[in-house]
C-alpha cells in the first residue's frame, strides 16, 4: 500500500531535520508548507502532528509549529535508549550476519569516509546516522529500523545543538572498528564497541553551550 500524502510530507520534513537542513527552533509555517507541497493546510497540520508525536516538532498554542530543540535531559535519555537497543543489535548482527551483510556495511562506511574527505557535511551527517539504521535493515527487522530512524532524527537535532567540531570523523573511525568486530563474528566485542561508540558520541556533546534561538530579541540580549 502506498503511503499517504501526510506520511510522505512528514517523512520529507523528518529527513530535512535529520540532514540539518532545518535548524532547531525554526518556525514551520503551515501556509508556506502547504504552498511548497501543493496540499491543503489540513494535510500539513496532520503531518506536523505526526512529527510532534515523534518529538521532532513542538506545537505551541497561538504560535504554531517549530522544529524541536531538545533539552540536555532529553539528549541523555535518547542516548540511554540507543545504547540499550543498539548494543544488542550489534551482538545479534555478529551472530547472524552473513558475509554479504558485512560487505554492505563496509561499503556504507566507505561512503562515510568519502563524504568526510569531500567535506560534505550534510552528506556525512546523514550517512553516519544511516549506518545504525542500515544494520537493522540488513537484519530484516523493520520495527527496529523504524525506531532507530526516529531516534536518529532526534539525535541529529541533539548533535546540531551540542556537538563539538571533529566528532563526525571520530564516529566514522569507530564505525570501522564495529564492522571489523562484526566480520570476526565477535558478538561481545561488537556490543561493547557499539555501546562505547554511543557513549563517546554523547560525551562529545557540549551541554554547556547556549541553546540556539530564532528570536532576534533573545539572541541580541545574550
Amino acid at each position: 500500500m502506498e503511503p499517504s500524502t501526510t506520511v510522505l510530507i512528514a517523512r520529507e520534513l523528518a529527513q530535512a531535520i535529520a540532514g540539518h537542513r532545518l535548524l532547531p527552533g525554526t518556525k514551520l509555517a503551515e501556509q508556506k508548507l502547504a504552498d511548497h507541497f501543493g496540499v491543503s493546510r489540513t494535510i500539513v497540520r496532520q503531518a506536523l502532528h505526526q512529527l510532534a508525536q515523534k518529538r521532532l516538532v513542538t506545537l505551541e498554542p497561538a504560535r504554531g509549529a517549530f522544529v524541536a530543540a531538545p533539552t540536555v535531559q532529553e539528549a541523555r535519555e535518547v542516548f540511554a535508549v540507543r545504547r540499550m537497543l543498539e548494543a544488542e543489535m550489534a551482538r545479534t548482527f555478529a551472530r547472524e550476519g552473513t558475509p554479504a551483510m558485512v560487505r554492505a556495511l563496509r561499503e556504507h562506511v566507505a561512503r562515510e569516509r568519502a563524504a568526510l574527505d569531500d567535506q560534505d557535511t550534510a552528506g556525512s551527517v546523514e550517512l553516519l546516522g544511516d549506518f545504525h539504521v542500515r544494520m537493522a535493515e540488513l537484519l530484516g527487522n523493520e520495527v527496529l529500523a523504524q525506531i532507530l530512524r526516529d531516534l536518529l532524527s532526534r539525535s541529529s537535532l541533539i548533535a546540531l545543538m551540542y556537538q563539538r567540531a571533529g566528532a563526525a570523523a571520530h564516529s566514522q573511525e569507530e564505525h570501522v572498528q564495529i564492522v571489523r568486530a562484526l566480520a570476526a563474528r565477535d558478538a561481545e566485542k561488537a556490543g561493547r564497541l557499539m555501546e562505547e561508540h554511543l557513549r563517546n558520541v554523547e560525551d562529545s556533546l557540549a551541554f554547556g553551550l547556549p541553546r540556539p534561538t530564532h528570536d532576534i530579541s533573545q539572541a541580541l540580549a545574550a
